[in-house]
């Protein structure tokens, strides 16, 4: 059985761009909210589409709750990276009045925007700072933390960047906050699931991302296909004439036989694409888990259905 240091609690959601990487981070910590657990489901990148995927009003930079699970709740935060540096600043120098001050100036932009990898470093320290949380009673704020991170392409960049901060600034509490950082990040509390469609370009960047952080050092949880149509075509694909006879016995129309014969081939091509995607997907050698096509537009009810389809209770077995 795992002991608490070796559970994750971070779960770290990246996908290539059109994955539906947002919707299956929002799955994910309702799924993991239906087990009695209150869970902190972060976005980093400033589209506010946690919003959007519960219906709710755009975030503040506060945690506000989102929706109930059985027993547990999800609370969203979206991550702004201005609001991130005024709180280092008052956490560690004790620096409140300034923020304002350096707000008007314009610095705060200015600082980010000639070390990118700052926004980075901040966005992070703060998703540290949630999962380590503690109340009064010493149990922690939150039994998890989701979060809705950058694209695969960026990922590991984005988990990389307190590295450089913590070769920068070598003592002091900027530095130890780093290390707390990398420490978390490294450690088998935090897991990187990629999420993915059983297409060619989104496995090939799955594979090559999965490869890239096992480098880096982070550990890979689950491949999350989404989108997986079932296969309901044979490798023997019925003609126009079977499917004529099928329909007359079931009192349609024969004519439809060949529209409906052009979409069974159509279905046994993608069938076969997602068939040789997923055999590729396997090298990854991390688990995978598919999630199910759903009709559009998805609404909470259908966050629920995935949340479900992701069946988290078996992660861990």
């Amino acid at each position: 059985m795992a002991t608490d240091e070796q559970t994750p609690r971070l779960h770290v959601v990246t996908g290539k761009g059109g994955t539906g990487k947002t919707t299956v981070a929002g799955a994910l910590a309702l799924a993991l909210a239906g087990q009695g657990k209150r869970v902190l489901l972060v976005e980093v990148e400033g589209r506010q589409g946690l919003a959007q995927l519960f219906d709710a009003p755009p975030l503040p930079y506060s945690e506000t709750r989102l929706a109930a699970a059985g027993r547990g709740e999800v609370v969203g935060l979206a991550v702004d990276a201005e609001a991130a540096m005024l709180e280092y600043l008052e956490m560690f120098y004790s620096i409140k009045r300034a923020g304002s001050v350096l707000r008007k100036m314009g610095a705060i932009d200015f600082v980010t925007t000639i070390a990118p990898g700052l926004r980075d470093v901040l966005l992070t320290g703060k998703v540290k700072e949630a999962v380590t949380r503690t109340e009064r009673t010493g149990r922690p704020s939150f039994d998890a933390v989701v979060l809705d991170a950058p694209p695969t392409g960026r990922i590991t960049p984005f988990l990389q960047a307190t590295h450089e901060v913590a070769g920068l600034a070598r003592m002091g509490p900027i530095h130890r906050q780093s290390q707390g950082v990398i420490e978390l990040l490294h450690s088998a509390q935090t897991q990187v699931h990629i999420v993915t469609l059983l297409e060619e370009m989104p496995v090939q960047e799955t594979l090559d991302a999965a490869a890239e952080l096992r480098a880096a050092g982070y550990r890979i949880g689950r491949l999350l296909v989404n989108r997986a149509r079932p296969a309901l075509i044979s490798a023997g694909r019925p003609g126009v004439a079977l499917l004529a006879e099928g329909l007359t016995a079931a009192g349609l129309d024969a004519a439809l036989a060949p529209a409906l014969a052009a979409e069974v081939r159509d279905y046994g091509r993608r069938q076969d694409v997602q068939a040789r995607a997923g055999a590729e997907l396997e090298q990854a050698g991390a688990p995978i888990t598919r999630l199910p096509e759903l009709p559009p537009p998805l609404d909470l009810g259908s966050l629920f259905e995935l949340a479900e389809a992701l069946d988290v209770r078996a992660w861990s077995a």
